[in-house]
Order: structure tokens, then C-alpha cells, then sequence
């Protein structure tokens, strides 16, 4: 079975890279609002995005250390259009142009639909759909819209089946996926490609320790899928990299999952996730 990639824990720069592809693949294209190393190791200025200012501003030190390329920290919440506004208004200054959209802003927490709040719901929907909406409708008017881009929505695969606990996030994540293909008819006349990525359950990341359960039920749903292991930010990385990138310059309106076929074979139903339920209630 084929090795998967090197990564790290958190969120520290590999200390050594093979280049994907030729390293100014990307050169000069700033893309804003979420950044990674991947980019940068690519030839890509970068914006970074967050509520949490502090927290983009330690990324952006990193980032721009280890690549020596340049990383501009703002902060902003998605579901403001105003801040949104203020944020591309920012970036476009300091860099001059934006030409790869990345939109990953999500919330989601494990709750049965019967004891979810309309509060609860509502807050998901509004960082997840409307918020990939804001900032795509933001940038398609200040720039994407005279001069083409290309936007990758970060997805997931809850809503292919149906899954317990879910509904606020499945149904968030459904609506990105056919936003990615409203926009995609719409706007690619104006040479802009639009395209979801769904991950899997990735190692190392907030959301798998959160949302995954118990080490020892977890182990067992991996090893029943056709990889039979997790993935890792590395891979996940390599792939917005081949939707962003001209080696995807014929790919519009797509889903592309990359989980190792996890969305296949794991449990989706209310006994199945009994074990997960008991362990997020106890946090």
C-alpha cells in the first residue's frame, strides 16, 4: 500500500519539501482568505483570514519564514460582507491582484437534530454557507469578475448519505456543493473556475479530535475502509493544489472527495455513532 506524504503536527512548516509540481507553478498569485505552506512552496503571495487575529499573525510568521515569501495576517469574520469587504479591499492593496480564492470557514459540533437549537443551526449555516457565499461574492466583484480566478470551497461528504448528529453540518456543507455548481454555470464564462473539496477524517487536525470519537472506535471504522488509515494535512493540501492550480484548467463544478473512500464505508446511522455520542457528551 502506498505511503501517504510527510506531515506535521498542528500547524508548523514541513522543515523539508519535494515540490509537487515546477515551485513557481503558481508565481505570482496571491490568494486570499486562507493560506497555506503549500502555496507558498508553490510561488503563491498569500493572505490569511481569521477572527483570531493573533492566530494568523503567529501562521503568518511561520509561513513566511520557512518559504520566504510574503504572507499579509488580517482579520475578519465571514459573515460580515462589510468586514469581507474591508478584508479584499486590504489584500488588493498590498498585493495588487487576488487569483485563488480559498473558502474553508466552518463550524460544527455533534448534536441530535431533535435537541439542536434554532441558534445553533442558524450559526452553522451562516459560517459555512453564507460565509463561502460573502467572501466569493466579495472578491467576484472586486476583482474575479473583470480579471478570472478560481475558487476552492472546502466541503464535506456528510450530506452524500445522510449522517446522525449532523444535520446542522451536512446541510451546510450540501448547500457549499451546489453553490460550487451555481457558480461554476455562472460565472465560468468570465474565466472563473469554481470547485468543492470534500476531505475525509484527516490525523492531526482540530475536527478529528473533536468529532471523531473514541481512539479505539475510530481505529476500527479506519481500518473498515478501503485505505485503511487516515489522511493527513499534506494530501489534503495536494489537493486544493491540483484544483487551484492551470493542471485543473478544464475542471469546473466539481466535488472532488479525497478521504480514502471513508464516505464508503462508515457508519452514518444513529447506532452506529452511539459510541460517538456518549463520548462528545461527556465533553
Amino acid at each position: 500500500m502506498a505511503q501517504p506524504p510527510p506531515d506535521v503536527e498542528g500547524d508548523d512548516c514541513l522543515p523539508a519539501y519535494r515540490h509537487l509540481f515546477c515551485p513557481d507553478l503558481l508565481a505570482p498569485r496571491p490568494h486570499c482568505p486562507h493560506t497555506c505552506f503549500w502555496f507558498c512552496r508553490h510561488g503563491c503571495h498569500t493572505v490569511i483570514a481569521s477572527r483570531s487575529l493573533p492566530r494568523v499573525l503567529t501562521a503568518a510568521r511561520k509561513l513566511a519564514g520557512a518559504t520566504g515569501r510574503r504572507c499579509l495576517p488580517l482579520s475578519m469574520d465571514v459573515r460580515a460582507p462589510p468586514a469581507v469587504m474591508a478584508a479584499v479591499d486590504q489584500a488588493l492593496k498590498e498585493f495588487g491582484r487576488i487569483d485563488i480564492l480559498i473558502n474553508c470557514a466552518a463550524g460544527n459540533f455533534l448534536c441530535p437534530a431533535g435537541a439542536l437549537s434554532f441558534n445553533a443551526f442558524k450559526t452553522v449555516m451562516d459560517i459555512d454557507t453564507s460565509g463561502t457565499f460573502n467572501v466569493s461574492r466579495v472578491l467576484y466583484e472586486k476583482f474575479f469578475r473583470d480579471h478570472g480566478g478560481v475558487i476552492v470551497n472546502i466541503s464535506a461528504t456528510l450530506g452524500n448519505r445522510g449522517q446522525a448528529l449532523q444535520v446542522h453540518a451536512g446541510s451546510a456543507k450540501a448547500a457549499v456543493d451546489a453553490m460550487t455548481r451555481h457558480l461554476a454555470v455562472e460565472w465560468g464564462p468570465q474565466n472563473i473556475r469554481v470547485n468543492s473539496l470534500a476531505p475525509g477524517p484527516i490525523s492531526g487536525t482540530e475536527g478529528l479530535r473533536r468529532l471523531g470519537g473514541p481512539q479505539a472506535s475510530l481505529s476500527t471504522k479506519v481500518t473498515a475502509s478501503p485505505l485503511q488509515r487516515l489522511g493527513n494535512k499534506t494530501e489534503i493540501a495536494h489537493s486544493v493544489l491540483y484544483l487551484a492550480s492551470p493542471l485543473a484548467s478544464y475542471v469546473t463544478g466539481a466535488v472532488l472527495v479525497a478521504d480514502g473512500g471513508a464516505w464508503l464505508t462508515f457508519p452514518n446511522g444513529v447506532k452506529g455513532l452511539s459510541d460517538v455520542a456518549s463520548f462528545s457528551a461527556k465533553l
